[in-house]
Order: C-alpha cells, then sequence, then structure tokens
C-alpha cells in the first residue's frame, strides 16, 4: 500500500472496501465502468476506484490484473503519476493512496483513493452550455500537459472536470511522462480521441461548434 504522507496514520486496508463506509459510500455515476464510490472519511471527502476492465476481456475477468512485478501495479503507477503532475502543477485531484492484492500467483486486484474535486461538473454535462471562451480556456489545459509530456490515456469529456473557469483532468490509469525528444504523434491521437468523445456525447453539430475554438486556445492562436 502506498499512501500520501499528508494521510499516513489514517488509512488502512479497510478504506478500499466499498462496505467498510457503509451509507458513507455514495456510488458515483458520471462515465466510467461503475467500480468508483464518494466517500467520506471523518471529513475528508475522497474517491474510492476499483480498477475494472471493459470490453470482452471483462466477461473473463472484470477486476483480476495480470501481475509482473509490484511498481507495474496499476494503482501504483497512477499514484505516482497523480504526485508528480500535483507537483508540476497541473490541475488533477491528489491522491491519497493506493493498494493493490494478489488473488492468484500470477492476477492481482487493485483501488485507488483520490481527493474528491468538489463543486465540479463533469465536461459531458456542459458541452452545449460552455462558451467559445471557455472552450479556448480548456485547448489552454490540454496544451499544458502536453507540453509537459503527459499522456492521457482515456482523454474524453467525462475525464474533464469543470469548476467555474478552471479545468481538471481525471483518471490517469495507464498514464504516463513522455520523454522529452519523443515522437509527439500521440498528442494528435490524443487529441482525436477527445474529438470523438465530444462527437459520441453532443453529436458532430455541437462538436464542430466548439473545436475551433478549442484548438485557438490549444495552438495559442488569437482569443476567443
Amino acid at each position: 500500500m502506498l499512501i500520501h504522507p499528508d494521510y499516513e496514520g489514517r488509512v488502512t486496508v479497510d478504506w478500499f472496501s466499498p462496505e467498510y463506509w457503509g451509507k458513507r459510500a455514495q456510488p458515483v455515476s458520471s462515465g466510467g465502468r461503475g467500480g468508483a464510490w464518494f466517500i467520506d472519511a471523518d471529513g475528508s471527502r475522497l474517491v474510492l476506484r476499483e480498477y475494472r476492465r471493459g470490453g470482452l476481456v471483462a466477461k473473463l475477468s472484470e477486476k483480476a490484473y495480470a501481475f509482473t512485478r509490484e511498481r507495474d501495479v496499476r494503482s501504483f503507477s497512477e499514484f505516482r503519476l497523480l504526485n508528480q503532475l500535483d507537483q508540476m502543477g497541473l490541475p488533477v485531484p491528489r491522491a491519497v493512496a493506493a493498494w493493490y492484492r494478489k488473488v492468484s500467483p500470477v492476477h492481482y486486484r487493485a483501488a485507488i483513493i483520490i481527493e474528491r474535486l468538489d463543486e465540479t461538473v463533469p465536461l459531458a454535462e456542459l458541452i452545449t452550455t460552455l462558451q467559445a471562451a471557455d472552450w479556448y480556456a480548456l485547448g489552454q489545459t490540454i496544451r499544458r500537459f502536453h507540453d509537459h509530456g503527459v499522456h492521457h490515456a482515456d482523454l474524453n469529456c467525462f475525464n474533464v472536470l469543470v469548476r467555474g473557469e478552471t479545468f481538471y483532468l481525471i483518471d490517469f490509469d495507464k498514464g504516463q511522462i513522455r520523454p522529452p525528444g519523443s515522437a509527439s504523434s500521440w498528442k494528435n491521437a490524443n487529441l482525436e480521441r477527445f474529438a470523438r468523445s465530444l462527437r459520441k456525447v453532443a453529436g458532430e453539430a455541437a462538436q464542430k461548434g466548439v473545436w475551433d475554438a478549442f484548438m485557438n486556445g490549444y495552438n495559442g492562436s488569437h482569443s476567443a
């Protein structure tokens, strides 16, 4: 188990079980595959998220992952990455703790706890109401991540949270910081994935109406 220094002495293995929290755990409903809960830990507002598979492989094993070595456990990798991003000053939730348990010699289950970003709304719920200036600001935010070499493996409009004029990225499972000088094709793929998500949620017309403002912000072009 990995624990942020601010939570040392508080977090126990029980924290990673939604049953332990009882009524203090409320399922997160927006996006994802389930397996996430808002929890109230004696005044600390947190999010508990289990790692779950999607697609056809989930029918074989929804929660178990192949174990190679501890440093590659998904919850540990995301915990370390969030700490790095927080230290860079990027808008992400702070990691609280990460856990895993081997369920066989070659498989494990994992979960992570992060601080909840209060008073935020998923971008998916705001696509038709945000103004051009907001999309410009979001483009600038994504560019900040890319300029730091941050690759978000699932950049979609459910993994962008909005609070006023500030945008946050969440869910960095399988994310990574690419080394300086590496090929930049991943950035275009990241943007294309985000565009597909917008089209899926809001339709082609809605996505087309905001994309220019978003890319102006990303490219540092004229103000929206």
